[in-house]
């Protein structure tokens, strides 16, 4: 009898071990997500301070292109008793001079003139070629994106006095010939002024500018993260000439985003940008970068932390295998899926923050979702326990410090002598990144982060 109950007690030892020892499924209800609401978040604004500076060898560039060959043509000779043709002849040269563009245009003159009297039909025709410079003074403003000028022609050089052969001899005509130029100066003046703003409408080099800069680009491999920018305003002040340069400010209003995950999409529209005139553009840039965690990416992320951790006691231990984040109500859902001791899932709430010291976004008040069938199994009790929840708390956190200094680090290529485009030169410095605050949605977790900084364009040799 004592022998019979010996082993009946050794077998109920037995299964209890057993029972102990094997692992046990847990059954938790699931907190579902509050909706399936589209992504969306409120934007904020940055503004991009870029004075800008064109230099007068740009100009003269672009003028050279515009005027070549014939450039002014009078076929009548009845008005004024003067046929003629110009041509370019050299590049035209351009400078500064006391606020005003001073060009010097070389040139070549044919001219067919008739002289003398037409009482008895007494006159005659002759035709003469000269060469030489003409110089203008141009007055420069920027209005609607263009170089507007006011040009004056203030004389001619000639390479030898023009002169015409009469009875064998060569007889001076600079006294003819000047007064009658002296007709079509505004003619020339004007087509050098035409030829300036054609040569010299920046906006369309602008909208390239922006839509190179609104394109994403990856700032880090390692974390999935794009940046992007949005342009939406446009800002230009009044153009000023000194030191061989045209230099005006300007100022945009944009938004700036950093993705996790996967590459964004171009989403730039030159139709949606707002250009202005305006008197004062501020000095310093301010942007404020919202960086962008969906859920399913942290996810992932955060998984990363757990690989190869185990929790719990020497006789008690699990396994996270993966972590999966989710909103409800306000707060983030965080679903352990975990094996070991137990296999099945665990809930956990909590709310997002930032520790601007380790640049992390964590989750406080973090707590166990308890919704489960039967709360938790008996042999599950000890997850309970507050040194097993501080530990898996301590994983659950998504470093952005490595993905912001690797963000900063990724952008000074783009602020120093960036080109977008031949010709165009970007500079600029930054500051470092502050935080502004987390917002949740249904689909993200959103970091604002502040930074303040100088950016200046020029040009110079584009195409």
């Amino acid at each position: 009898m004592v022998t019979k109950n010996l082993v009946s007690i050794v077998i109920m030892l037995l299964l209890m071990v057993s029972s102990c020892s094997t692992t046990n499924k847990i059954d938790a209800l699931k907190p579902e997500p509050s909706d399936n609401a589209p992504f969306a978040y409120k934007t904020t604004t940055s503004f991009v301070s870029m004075p800008m500076e064109i230099s007068m060898k740009e100009i003269e560039n672009q003028l050279n292109k515009s005027l070549n060959g014939l450039i002014y043509e009078d076929a009548d000779l009845t008005d004024d008793k003067t046929e003629m043709k110009i041509w370019k002849t050299a590049t035209i040269k351009i400078s500064e001079k006391d606020g005003k563009i001073e060009s010097v245009l070389p040139l070549k003159v044919w001219a067919k003139f008739k002289y003398g009297t037409d009482f008895l039909n007494l006159n005659d025709i002759r035709e003469i070629e000269l060469n030489g410079t003409i110089r203008l003074l141009s007055e420069a403003k920027l209005s609607n994106w263009k170089m507007n000028t006011k040009s004056t022609i203030e004389d001619f050089n000639w390479v030898e006095s023009p002169t015409i052969l009469i009875a064998g001899k060569k007889v001076p005509i600079t006294y003819i010939i000047n007064p009658t130029l002296s007709v079509f100066k505004s003619k020339l003046a004007s087509k050098i002024d035409d030829a300036i703003q054609q040569s010299c409408d920046f906006k369309p080099y602008v909208i390239q500018v922006l839509e190179k800069m609104s394109t994403p680009f990856q700032t880090s491999e390692n974390y999935e993260t794009w940046f992007k920018l949005i342009p939406l305003e446009m800002y230009v002040t009044d153009a000023v000439l000194q030191k061989n340069k045209i230099a005006m400010n300007l100022g945009l209003k944009c938004s700036m985003q950093t993705m996790v995950g996967q590459q964004p999409k171009n989403t730039f529209n030159k139709d949606l940008i707002s250009f202005k005139s305006i008197s004062k553009v501020p000095n310093k840039t301010t942007a404020t970068v919202a960086a962008i965690s969906t859920f399913e990416s942290a996810s992932r992320i955060i998984t990363k932390n757990f690989q190869g951790k185990e929790f719990g006691t020497e006789s008690r231990k699990i396994v996270v295998q993966k972590v999966s984040l989710w909103a409800k109500d306000g707060k983030m859902i965080i679903e352990l899926s975990m094996t070991g001791s137990i296999n099945g899932a665990i809930y956990l709430t909590g709310i997002p923050n930032y520790n601007a010291t380790t640049k992390e976004i964590y989750f406080e008040n973090m707590d166990y979702v308890l919704n489960t069938k039967g709360i938790l199994t008996r042999t599950a009790n000890w997850l309970l326990e507050g040194i097993i929840l501080k530990k898996i708390q301590a994983n659950c956190r998504y470093s952005i410090k490595e993905n912001l200094d690797e963000a900063k680090k990724n952008m000074i290529p783009y602020l120093t002598n960036y080109s977008p485009m031949k010709g165009v030169f970007v500079n600029g410095t930054l500051s470092d990144f502050e935080f502004e605050k987390v917002e949740l949605t249904n689909k993200a977790m959103i970091a604002f982060i502040t930074t303040t900084g100088n950016i200046n364009v020029s040009i110079d040799g584009m195409e």
